[in-house]
Parts: C-alpha cells; sequence; structure tokens
C-alpha cells in the first residue's frame, strides 16, 4: 500500500507523523491478481484458519504474525478465505429461502441484504473505522522505532475473521435452531437473543485478536468495550424483543 509521511516536530523533540494514505490500485494487488488464477488459491489453509477461528483464535493471529515475518505485509494476499466465505453466505441465504418459500426474488433480496450489506459495506465501514482508530489513536509513538502502520485491507481481513464467527452463530446455528427460535414463547425468545450476543460478543472478541497481534499498537482492549455494551441490550431484550423473530422478518 502506498503512502506518504509528513513530520511535524512537538515540543520536547517528538515527531508526530502525519499519515497520507492512497489505497493500492486494484490491478496492483496480489490478492485480487490471485483472484483469477484459481489454482494459486489454498482454500485448504483457508479452512484451517476457519475451523481455528472457532476453536482457537489466537493460533490463526499467531500464524498472521508469522505471515508478516515472511512476506513483510499483514493483509492476506490469497482470497480464499473471503471466496468460502461468500459461498457460505449464499448458501445460508438458500436455505433460508427454501424454507420460508419465498422463491427467487425474495432469495435475490435477502442475499443483497446478508452478502453485499451486511458483509461487504458494513466489513468496508468497520475496517475504516478500526483503522482509523488504531492508527490515530493506538500506535506507539517511539522516535527510535521505524514507523508502522495497520494497512487497510489487513483491517479489513480483522473483520472478515470476525464476521465469520458472526456467521456461525447469527447464520448457520439459528437455521438448526429454527423450528424453536419461530414459535412465540420466552424460551424461544431467550435462544435467539442469546445466539445474538454470542455472535456480537465473537465479533467484538476476535477483532481485539486482529488488533491484539500487531506489536506496534497498544490498548487493544478498546475494542472490547462493546462487549458490556451488547450484554446490557441482551438483558433488556429478554423483557420482550425477540431479536431472531424481528430480522428474519425483515429479510425474508
Amino acid at each position: 500500500m502506498s503512502e506518504s509521511v509528513s513530520v511535524s516536530i512537538l515540543p520536547g523533540g517528538f515527531a508526530r507523523p502525519r499519515l497520507r494514505r492512497r489505497f493500492p490500485r486494484i490491478h496492483r494487488s496480489a490478492l485480487w491478481r490471485r483472484l483469477f488464477h484459481w489454482r494459486q488459491l489454498d482454500f485448504e489453509f483457508a479452512s484451517w484458519q476457519m475451523l481455528y477461528l472457532l476453536v482457537s483464535p489466537k493460533r490463526v493471529y499467531r500464524n498472521i504474525y508469522y505471515h508478516k515475518q515472511t512476506k513483510n505485509q499483514w493483509a492476506r494476499d490469497d482470497p480464499a478465505f473471503i471466496i468460502l466465505q461468500v459461498a457460505g453466505i449464499i448458501v445460508m441465504a438458500a436455505a433460508y429461502s427454501v424454507v420460508y418459500g419465498v422463491g427467487i426474488h425474495g432469495f435475490i433480496k435477502a442475499l443483497v441484504q446478508l452478502l453485499l450489506v451486511n458483509y461487504f459495506f458494513f466489513g468496508m465501514f468497520m475496517a475504516t473505522v478500526t483503522w482509523y482508530v488504531a492508527n490515530r489513536f493506538l500506535r506507539h509513538q517511539n522516535v527510535h522505532v521505524a514507523d508502522q502502520q495497520v494497512e487497510w485491507m489487513y483491517a479489513f481481513d480483522v473483520h472478515c475473521n470476525s464476521f465469520f464467527t458472526f456467521y456461525m452463530f447469527a447464520y448457520v446455528l439459528q437455521f438448526f435452531f429454527l423450528p424453536v427460535l419461530m414459535k412465540t414463547s420466552w424460551m424461544s425468545l431467550f435462544l435467539g437473543n442469546t445466539l445474538f450476543a454470542l455472535a456480537g460478543s465473537a465479533y467484538a472478541f476476535t477483532t481485539y485478536l486482529g488488533f491484539h497481534a500487531m506489536p506496534f499498537l497498544h490498548h487493544q482492549e478498546s475494542f472490547l468495550y462493546t462487549i458490556p455494551v451488547i450484554a446490557m441490550v441482551y438483558l433488556v431484550s429478554l423483557f420482550g424483543f425477540n431479536v431472531s423473530h424481528h430480522l428474519i422478518d425483515f429479510y425474508f
């Protein structure tokens, strides 16, 4: 990712870098080049990452740190992980559409919302916010160490990892519990809201791990502050707001 940095001198002789970052052109990105060369895509490694995001997410980020040491970039250069996620979202959109009998138009509507809005647009928004916060507030300021920046594409990778954990709770597990969740009982409300609370908390925790892996950042626990908010909203929702009912009615 190309960038230019100007430096202003603060009182006491400390330098404050001012980042002017330009996003890389698509045709120069290794990730986009590999997208059109399927034999170069490592789906086995992407599947390994998905598994360990569920059972041992720290191991995934240790591997990403080694990737940084060997290829001098934090972001993935292989789109296989994103391709598998897109395929998974399409499969779940189709499964929900069949269950609710919404037809092809309902499927397309749900796919636009689940894939384009929830995954890509929300992901670009979250990547931009976390990228800005990390670079602006969380970097160590040390004039004796080479300046390092969080890559925007790495921030998007962190979203992709976090979204996968959210997807497993809010899309996959919810689908298998639909016979219970669609009842109008307090148990269905409790189960559905618990799934979404776990999904949101998993997203926040995986995001925290993604930035905690970067040794030039500090105070990464800031990304965990959303979990108490999720917990409070969850407790309030148990008094009668069924998240699963409202979201499924909205999508399908």
